[in-house]
Formats: C-alpha cells, structure tokens, sequence
C-alpha cells in the first residue's frame, strides 16, 4: 500500500510538504503542490481517514520541559524539536524548570527536589491537553519522571526514562569515546591519560567502557591510575592534570573540552606544546575547542538531530505507528561527529 513516505519520496520532497498539501496549507509553491497532487491520483494515495480524524481533535501544541536551559547542550535539542513540530504545523510550549539556577549542581542525586518542581508543570501540561511531551534531561542517568498513568504520549531525551511506555533519545558515549581512544592508538599512542567526570555518572562510566573496549582491541593493559575523576570545569582539568602530565604518558582523552581547556592551561606552565609534545583529545565540541591554540580534536554532540528525532518518535507515538529500532532499554542512541583538528601528534 503506498504511503505518504513514498508520495515525499516520490516528488523529492519532505512529508511535511506532502502533509501541507493534503491539509491544505499555505506553505508550499504552486510548482510543488501540482507535482504532489499528480502524483498522490497517479498512484491512487489515500490518507488515513482514521488517523486524520484524530488529527483534528487535537490541540496542535506540543509541550517541552527543558531542565535548565542555561545548560549548553538545551538549546539545539529544542531548536530541533521545535523545527520539526513546525514543520507539521503544530505550536510548542516550553517549561524550564531552571535546576541550575535554583540548586546549582547540588540537585544531580535528589530526584525528589526536581519532582516538586516537575509535578504542578505535568499537571499544568495536561490541562492545556498538549498533544505530545518531550522533557530534555540536562545529563544522562536513570530517572523516572514520567507518572506510569500519564496521559500525554512522551520521550524523554538525553537521559533514560525507566517508565517502560516512554521511549528515550540518548547520545552514543562508548561508541563515540571508542572511536576518540581508537584515533589515538592509529596514531601510535599506547600510553594514554584519561580526565574523566564524575565516577558516578552515566557519561563517564559509558565512555570509559569506550575506552576500554579501544585499548582492549589493541591489546593494550587499561591501567586505572591513568585515570583521574572530576567535575566537568575548566578549573577541575587544570587541577588533575597535573598527576597525568607528570607521567610517561603521549596523549590525554579528556572526557569535556572545557576540561580539555585545564589541561592546556596546565601543559603550557610545563612548558609542553600540545599537538607535539602531549597530545589531547576533548569531547562535546563546545564553540571554544575550535579556539583553543592548537585547535582541539574532539567529538560533536549531535543535539539537533537528538531533537529531530526526539520528534519524530513523539509524532509516530500520537498517530499510533510503531516505535523505531531501540534497544532492550527502550532508548534510541545517536552517535557524536569526530572533529578533527590540531591536537594530536602522529608518533607512529
């Protein structure tokens, strides 16, 4: 039977053109609207008369709950979310419940001080009956955040909800910290630091099992005293690197490139220059890693195309299609863009 899908693919359009056309919208060229509609009588399309009868008993808002939107990698996940709910022509309403800004960083392990906060806002989301929800966690971990009965269709992006009916959005750290150590190793580093966060959270302990998976493949010993923990600053790369730069080590993974940032600090007073003396690797690919001299090597987060699709698993959940490939946790994992750039030395 053909859908909507083949229609876009057919006219080489989106299907949120194709979906224009159908409803009538302002949005597309005259050109573009007679292709789609040759197209739709060639092939004898027919919309889905149930689901386009839901469709017109909904409010057309999506809500998002954002935890701190001061938070660096909030912005682009919301700007993609947003593009796609308007690209279907649906309006967003976006909460922020400002974690930082209320508990600093005092609020990581008190799931309860956050659901104070979250509850009149689920409350508040349900009464304006929206459409769909996406809460955009500010780090990954396993919370639960979404009531078992809750009514609104939900994903949680960049950290794992444990309701099972909520399907997850997350980054790919040991897929991505592997491919970093990996590049290292190409480039003869056998000898190589690790400047994690902290030793409880998801990021770090996931990208350290990226880590091991490289040296393993390499059959290089991992060694834990190469490894210092700290949180995720500038200040705190500076503070640990100083252990590391003092060992027989030839390149460092900081596991942040605002840590990445200490450790230059630090290298430089040693009189080392990086990308020859001592190689570094950050991760994130916040705008300083291109500033840095030299500018730093590291891994994008792909938080546009974590909103994207954030999206359009909420939409195929409200018109009732069947979940994406996912994992035995319910959670979709996107992978990070390696960045290459002036950091690292080949000492092969």
């Amino acid at each position: 039977m053909i859908t909507i899908k083949d229609i876009a693919r057919e006219c080489n359009v989106s299907i949120a053109t194709v979906s224009n056309v159908l409803n009538g919208r302002n949005k597309v060229s005259d050109a573009t609207k007679k292709r789609v509609l040759e197209t739709i009588e060639l092939y004898g399309y027919k919309p889905n008369q149930v689901a386009k009868g839901l469709r017109s008993k909904r409010s057309n808002v999506v809500a998002i709950i954002a935890e701190d939107l001061s938070h660096f990698t909030q912005p682009n996940i919301v700007e993609g979310i947003m593009r796609y709910a308007e690209d279907f022509g649906y309006k967003t309403l976006l909460m922020n419940l400002r974690l930082y800004s209320r508990w600093s960083d005092t609020w990581f392990n008190n799931e309860e001080i956050i659901d104070e906060v979250l509850r009149p806002i689920l409350n508040e989301i349900s009464s304006v009956q929206a459409d769909g929800l996406i809460y955009i966690g500010v780090h990954a971990r396993d919370t639960r955040k979404i009531p078992e009965n809750y009514e609104i269709p939900t994903v949680m992006t960049y950290a794992h909800e444990l309701n099972p009916s909520v399907q997850s959005v997350m980054i790919d750290d040991e897929s991505s910290a592997y491919e970093l150590v990996r590049y290292l190793i190409d480039k003869g580093h056998r000898k190589i630091g690790i400047v994690a966060g902290r030793e409880d959270n998801m990021h770090t302990m996931m990208r350290l099992e990226g880590v091991k998976r490289a040296l393993r493949e390499a059959d290089i010993k991992f060694d834990p005293d190469n490894v210092e923990y700290a949180s995720w600053t500038r200040q705190e790369g500076y503070r640990v690197a100083e252990r590391l730069l003092k060992k027989d080590i030839t390149a460092i993974f900081a596991m942040a490139d605002r840590m990445a940032g200490g450790i230059y600090d630090r290298a430089r007073e040693y009189g080392l220059t990086v990308g020859k003396d001592i190689s570094i690797v950050g991760y994130d690919d916040q705008d300083m890693s291109e500033y840095l001299v030299p500018s730093l090597t590291t891994m994008a987060l792909p938080l546009h195309k974590i909103g994207i699709t954030s999206a359009r698993l909420l939409f195929n959940k409200m018109e009732g299609r069947e979940a994406e490939a996912k994992d035995k946790d319910n959670v979709v994992k996107l992978p990070c863009d390696f960045k290459e750039r002036a950091s690292v030395a080949d000492i092969r």
